[in-house]
């Protein structure tokens, strides 16, 4: 019965928080899709990989908030009672949580180490080919179109299937001047992560009205730089990059992108364990008695790691610390609520007993 309301609590807490954070990312991205960075077809495929890596990034919260809420109810209606009268003791309970939540660990493990980095990987990609196309679906043939805040004025006369504009007319202001470029052929091109429309085959004249002082000239190609918007989606390069191909790096932020992929399943094993003592509560203080102390204890325990990771690619820690600082003190908060919750006396005995 456990093992059920178990699997089912780490579902839904699971789906609530996916929710809530998408739901983030699913304004970011349709603000994108009105401001013309992405197209409407890549909204769907982008907010689904926005779900694989919140459903990843998650599953140490959902887990650790699960187990909690199921002990914390067996707690309230005395069901815990019942089970130590009956012998059972804290290694039974032990061993019937983690029969349930190993699997999850396997699970988890399997997504941060491979399932994230591949969905990371196809969010950068998507969103590398949609700045390709990004002043294709801005420019329509046969009418003017304005770029860049009015300040670059397109008008083609045909674009291709591959993209190419056909028999292009710009009208560009830079500071107090006006410049007209015609050109054969135009593309959008991105160079050094900026996007260019460079003009194939073309003259370009610079200059004011009612002036002497203008510039003509011919060109074979000629690059004028696009204003991609900013903000929108925010793509980390390393978080893309596959988990064999970090086991060997010596770069400090490939090695913390590695720490961070493995502390999900050791994080799930830690915060369980504390867990199991955390949620002791008498039958008066109802399920959610010792959540709060719980969230606070979590959100200690997921910044600290965070802090150590920040420290280490700082170079103020080694790399070993930087990892198991954060389980370090777990391990301190693990032996302070056993002790509470069992007394250091009985700690002791136990251990003694298992070395007898």
């Amino acid at each position: 019965m456990m093992m059920v309301d178990l699997l089912k609590t780490t579902f839904s807490v699971l789906i609530v928080l996916v929710v809530i954070i998408v739901s983030r990312n699913f304004i970011k991205i349709l603000k994108m899709a009105v401001d013309g960075l992405i197209s409407t077809e890549a909204i769907a495929s982008i907010l689904g990989l926005k779900i694989v890596l919140a459903s990843a990034n998650f599953m140490v919260p959902a887990v650790f908030v699960s187990v909690l809420m199921v002990l914390g109810r067996m707690y309230r209606d005395q069901e815990m009672s019942a089970l130590s009268s009956a012998g059972a003791g804290v290694g039974r309970l032990y061993l019937a949580v983690f029969k349930t939540i190993i699997p999850v660990v396997f699970v988890a493990a399997w997504m941060s180490l491979y399932v994230s980095p591949w969905a990371a990987s196809k969010v950068e990609q998507i969103i590398f080919e949609e700045q390709q196309n990004i002043g294709v679906r801005a420019i329509s043939a046969g009418k003017f179109s304005e770029y860049n805040k009015r300040d670059l004025i397109f008008y083609v006369e045909k674009i291709s299937e591959d993209k190419v504009m056909h028999d292009v007319f710009v009208q560009s202001k830079r500071a107090n001047e006006v410049g007209i470029v015609t050109a054969e052929m135009a593309e959008v091109r991105n160079i050094n992560k900026d996007l260019y429309i460079v003009f194939i085959n073309g003259e370009r004249v610079q200059g004011n009205a009612g002036t002497v002082d203008f510039v003509l000239e011919k060109f074979i190609e000629y690059g004028m730089r696009l204003d991609s918007g900013g903000g929108g989606i925010q793509v980390n390069p390393i978080n893309g990059i596959a988990t064999r191909n970090l086991l060997h790096t010596r770069d400090l932020g490939e090695l913390s992108e590695l720490h961070h992929r493995l502390s999900v399943p050791l994080s799930i094993i830690v915060l369980v364990i504390m867990a199991v003592p955390l949620a002791q509560v008498s039958p008066r203080s109802g399920v959610y008695g010792n959540l709060f102390a719980a969230f606070l204890i979590y959100f200690s325990f997921a910044n600290f790691e965070k802090v150590s990771s920040s420290w280490m690619v700082k170079g103020e820690i080694s790399a070993w610390l930087g990892f198991w600082s954060a389980y370090f003190l777990a391990a301190f908060i693990i032996v302070i609520l056993l002790v509470r919750l069992y007394s250091l006396t009985w700690i002791v005995m136990q251990l003694k007993g298992k070395r007898a």
